[in-house]
C-alpha cells in the first residue's frame, strides 16, 4: 500500500484556507478517502450518526505526480484529525513562503505521502500522512497521525456508501447556513428521534419532528434550486408552512423522507 504526491500551490490554498476549516465545524475526525483519480474528505458515512458529508476533489486539483497503489483496487482510506491536518498544512505555507516550487529538483514543493514509523515506547509502527517541504539546504518534515488504513471490506462499505450517497433526487435546494441547520436538528434530538425532511421544487425546505406531547418544526423559504424547478403555486403565501408542504406532495412537487437521528449533507466540491 503505497501513495506519495506533491500538494500544488492551488491545491495547499484550496485546502488550508477554504475546505478544511470549514469541514474541521462539522467534526474534527473524517475519512481520507485515496483512489486513482480522486481525493475525499468523508464525513459519517460508515456510522450514519451525525452530519454526512462529502468533499470531493479531482487529483488534479491537488496534486502532481500522483501515485497510489494497494490491493484494493488502488484505494485508500484511513481517518484523519481534520485539527492536525490543518496545521501541518498552515505550517508548510509558512516554511516555504508559498513560493513557486522547483518541479526539476524539488525543491519548494511539498511532498505528501503514507509512512509508517517507529515512536517512543511502542514496538509497532504507526501510520503516518507525511508532509515533508524540501528547501535548497534543508527539508522539514511533518508528521500526521492517522489511524491503520481500512481494510478491504471497510473500504467496499465506505465506497457503497458513498455511491448511494452521491445517488442525488432531481431537484436539490441550497441549504441554510450548515452550522445553524445543524443547531437546530441538535436541538430536535432532544425532543425525539425522527425527523421529517421536505424539499419543494420551488425552493422551500421543511423540518419537522413530532411525539406523542408536542409537534417542532422550521420551514426555510425560497431557497436557490439545482435541478426540476416550478413556480411558487398561487396562493402559497396564505397557507401554514403544513399545508403549503402537504399541498406540494399531493402534486408531486415535493419529496419528504423521515430521517432518523441525523441530517445528511452533501457536498460535491469537484474542483476546476
Amino acid at each position: 500500500m503505497k501513495f506519495k504526491a506533491f500538494l500544488t500551490d492551488d491545491g495547499i490554498t484550496l485546502l488550508e484556507k477554504r475546505f478544511v476549516p470549514a469541514l474541521d465545524k462539522m467534526g474534527r475526525i473524517c475519512h481520507l478517502y485515496l483512489t486513482k483519480d480522486h481525493a475525499f474528505f468523508l464525513h459519517n458515512l460508515l456510522n450514519g450518526d451525525g452530519v454526512q458529508s462529502i468533499a470531493q476533489f479531482r487529483k488534479e486539483s491537488l496534486f502532481q505526480d500522483y501515485r497510489i497503489s494497494s490491493q484494493n483496487d488502488d484505494r485508500i482510506a484511513f481517518a484523519i484529525d481534520l485539527g492536525l491536518l490543518h496545521r501541518a498544512l498552515r505550517s508548510s505555507v509558512s516554511i516555504s513562503g508559498q513560493g513557486q516550487g522547483d518541479v526539476t529538483t524539488g525543491y519548494n514543493r511539498l511532498q505528501v505521502k503514507l509512512a509508517k514509523k517507529l515512536t517512543p515506547n511502542s514496538q509497532q509502527p504507526t501510520p503516518f500522512l507525511t508532509f515533508e517541504s524540501k528547501g535548497y539546504k534543508s527539508a522539514v518534515i511533518q508528521d500526521v497521525p492517522i489511524s491503520k488504513p481500512l481494510s478491504r471490506a471497510d473500504v467496499m462499505e465506505l465506497q457503497s456508501a458513498l455511491d448511494m450517497a452521491q445517488d442525488l433526487p432531481q431537484t436539490l435546494v441550497q441549504g441554510p447556513d450548515l452550522l445553524q441547520l445543524q443547531s437546530f436538528v441538535d436541538r430536535l434530538k432532544h425532543v425525539g428521534d425522527l425527523l421529517n425532511i421536505t424539499v419543494t421544487q420551488y425552493g422551500d425546505l421543511h423540518l419537522q419532528l413530532t411525539n406523542t406531547l408536542v409537534t417542532l418544526g422550521a420551514e426555510f423559504r425560497k431557497l436557490p434550486v439545482v435541478g426540476v424547478q416550478v413556480q411558487v403555486p398561487a396562493g402559497n403565501e396564505n397557507m401554514s408552512a403544513q399545508s403549503r408542504t402537504k399541498s406540494a406532495i399531493e402534486r408531486g412537487e415535493a419529496l419528504s423522507v423521515a430521517n432518523s437521528k441525523s441530517l445528511k449533507v452533501q457536498l460535491a466540491i469537484n474542483g476546476t
